[in-house]
């Protein structure tokens, strides 16, 4: 409150309007002595008339001591309000206003001087456009600093030129919104505090719908990945499945074709048998070591799960089962299902030598075939619907 605005050389005209209200806020006397000036009093004649003898200060009235103590105000005021290097500009000043005329034509220039730099803020101020990346508040700073500089060299910008500046050098993103305050509104009257506040209120509706994109679009993303991730595990899930599959549809030919020929070589053994033991009850006995058959190899004193054939041909379709896999306990669990999928068709044979089996009935180790039919059938369904 008691110490004046600083004046350094480049502040001018920030400087001005500010030691204006601090001389004003002084005393009236102080601001009238920077307009009118002061004068010390002089001697009048005979006639009333001042002459150019100065009065000594005892012989001031009251008028006199109140001029020059607002002139003095004044001058403190100015003499505090500079640095170093401008105070030697008005060091020998006496009058407040004399000094003041020293600093405003120093930063202001002459008449000339005005006009060259008021031409150089006048084509300033039409190039001035608000960029993409910048604010509604940033850009009327620049545009009240380009008008105080104007009013500081006595020309000033009236409202309705700086909203006309405004509404035309935004960038596209406020199109809709300068239509809308065209047609809406009187420009020649509006405020450009007015116009200030309605552009930013638009520009925060417009950040705001902008965050909330980036935010959909980010979590979009992460929900493609994601998806892409799951996408790229069921692939792998399916091309297990595509592979069980086709291993199995080979093990189900073969046991399948097998198992029809072992149905019929089984009931013409069963019909055999069955003669024979009308026969003679010993030449079955003596024979029913021969009629225990081989269904791998159709040899005869052995069952399949002895047969060696077999047993090499197991061996070969876990190598096969496993396709490539290192890891033990898939080849080893592979291995256990290929078996119980291949299995052994053999024929339970009665105490009375009669087998217990029919001719519809094929067993695959502990499953008759049509349960194996059926298990393969829910497989492919469910291969599909993981597809």
């Amino acid at each position: 409150m008691n110490k004046p605005p600083l004046l350094d050389g480049s502040n001018y005209d920030y400087w001005k309007p500010r030691m204006i209200a601090f001389i004003k806020s002084m005393d009236d006397q102080a601001w009238k002595a920077v307009i009118k000036g002061w004068e010390p009093p002089k001697v009048n004649d005979d006639k009333g008339n001042p002459t150019d003898v100065l009065k000594e200060e005892e012989d001031w009235d009251d008028a006199d001591y109140k001029g020059s103590v607002g002139n003095s105000k004044a001058m403190n005021a100015l003499f505090n309000g500079v640095n170093k290097n401008i105070f030697r500009l008005i060091e020998h000043c006496t009058i407040a206003k004399e000094a003041w005329q020293v600093l405003k034509v120093a930063h202001e220039g002459t008449s000339k001087v005005k006009m060259s730099k008021l031409q150089l803020l006048t084509s300033k101020f039409e190039d001035l456009k608000m960029k993409e990346d910048e604010s509604i508040h940033d850009f009327h700073k620049n545009i009240i600093e380009i008008a105080n500089a104007s009013s500081a060299l006595g020309e000033k910008m009236s409202d309705s030129k700086l909203v006309r500046k405004i509404l035309r050098s935004l960038p596209k993103r406020f199109d809709m919104k300068v239509t809308a305050i065209e047609e809406a509104q009187d420009i020649d009257k509006m405020k450009v505090d007015e116009l200030v506040g309605s552009l930013q209120t638009f520009e925060l509706g417009i950040s705001e719908k902008s965050e909330k994109k980036k935010s959909i679009a980010f979590v979009s993303n992460a929900e493609d990945s994601e998806d892409e991730g799951n996408l790229a595990k069921d692939e792998g899930v399916s091309k297990d499945l595509v592979l069980l599959g086709k291993q199995f549809n080979r093990v189900l030919k073969r046991m399948d074709w097998k198992s029809r020929a072992n149905v019929q070589n089984k009931s013409s053994d069963i019909n055999k048998s069955q003669d024979e033991g009308r026969r003679s009850k010993t030449v079955e006995d003596s024979n029913q070591g021969k009629r225990v058959q081989c269904f791998e190899c159709e040899g005869f004193g052995h069952i399949k799960t002895e047969c060696p054939t077999f047993l090499k041909k197991q061996k070969g379709l876990s190598v096969v089962w496993s396709d490539g896999e290192s890891d033990s306990d898939l080849e080893e669990e592979s291995a256990k299902l290929v078996t119980a999928l291949s299995g052994v068709c053999k024929s339970d044979v009665s105490e009375e030598g009669t087998s217990c089996e029919s001719d519809n009935d094929s067993y695959i180790g502990d499953l008759t075939k049509q349960e194996v039919v059926t298990g393969f059938s829910e497989l492919c369904i469910k291969n599909e619907e993981r597809c």
